[in-house]
């Protein structure tokens, strides 16, 4: 035996050797997993990632072929923000550490990157005769509806920063709880009736569905959000490298992200002489502009003049 196939051997000992070990701490018998693998089939692709199930969940509700692409895209969108969550859970477990954080967040940039740039397939991918005849048939679905892009928004800053623009100083003044915060969170704006400001289907349905799960995750984040986090590491560790990605992660989801959906309602939904309700009643010309909302994750890592320029991105210099 030569000596390579010698170090095999040893090598294959001691992986045995740490399964043995394994298996004995949950008091289970190594040689019945061993049987296991005798047994069992090869994996596949399609079967590792459930490609045959993947491929069934496009359900239109018409025979317009264009309800497909929007189908599928709403999809990949919520897919995204999975992963995005998924980073976030990971920096919350390794909090205090300015290297992880960093890391991580260049991942979920990334994330963000991808969406705002194929969206191009939703403000043209899609012909608007189809568009304005499907979009009656979903009624009153919306958007607006995506609860994982708001535990996004609560993972990533204070309450207070997501509150009404215009009650935010109150607010402070008066030290508001949870509660209060979270009965002025800014989205239920985008989700009132245009004539009488009562609150739609669409948000009813929503509150309904997400509202006490939201207001758990608003206690639970309390000091515990990205930004908290960041103010809270060391001035060694809050380096530029993570600021910038700090800052373009909240450009991204609170200006390109809300633009690029703005482009695609003015598309399918503006026109003359009056414009075209969102699905779910929504207000868009109002809600979805970012200089409305004035939504800032991260207020410090922002200069005076860029946040008076929020959400008209050639005037802030940063895009």
């Amino acid at each position: 035996m030569d000596t390579q196939q010698a170090n095999n051997q040893e090598a294959l000992k001691e992986q045995i050797r740490k399964l043995e070990e394994k298996y004995a701490a949950m008091g289970q018998d190594l040689s019945s997993y061993l049987d296991g693998l005798l047994y069992s089939e090869y994996l596949t692709y399609w079967d590792y990632i459930n490609l045959d199930v993947l491929l069934n969940l496009q359900q239109p509700r018409t025979a317009f072929p264009d309800e497909e692409v929007f189908i599928m895209y709403h999809q990949i969108t919520e897919l995204y923000f999975k992963l995005c969550l998924h980073e976030m859970r990971q920096i919350q477990e390794k909090s205090g550490d300015g290297a992880f954080m960093a890391q991580r967040l260049k991942r979920m940039t990334a994330y963000f990157e991808s969406l705002t740039k194929s969206f191009s397939i939703m403000i043209e991918g899609m012909e608007p005769e189809q568009f304005l005849k499907f979009r009656m048939a979903l009624l009153p679905a919306s958007g607006f509806q995506s609860a994982q892009y708001r535990m996004i928004e609560l993972q990533a800053t204070p309450l207070i920063h997501l509150a009404r623009h215009d009650l935010r100083s109150s607010l402070l003044e008066q030290k508001a709880d949870i509660p209060t915060l979270y009965s002025h969170i800014y989205w239920n704006q985008g989700a009132t009736e245009l004539a009488t400001g009562k609150k739609t289907l669409t948000l009813r349905q929503f509150e309904s569905k997400y509202g006490s799960t939201f207001l758990a995750m608003a206690h639970e984040m309390e000091g515990k959000t990205l930004y908290d986090m960041y103010l809270d590491l060391p001035d060694s560790e809050q380096g530029p490298e993570l600021k910038e990605s700090l800052r373009t992660f909240d450009r991204q989801v609170n200006i390109d992200w809300p633009l690029v959906h703005y482009k695609s309602a003015v598309r399918y939904l503006k026109k003359n002489p009056e414009d075209i309700k969102a699905t779910g009643g929504t207000n868009w010309q109002k809600y979805l502009p970012p200089k409305h909302q004035f939504r800032i994750f991260f207020p410090d890592l922002w200069t005076k003049e860029e946040k008076e320029h929020w959400g008209v991105p050639e005037k802030m210099g940063v895009l």
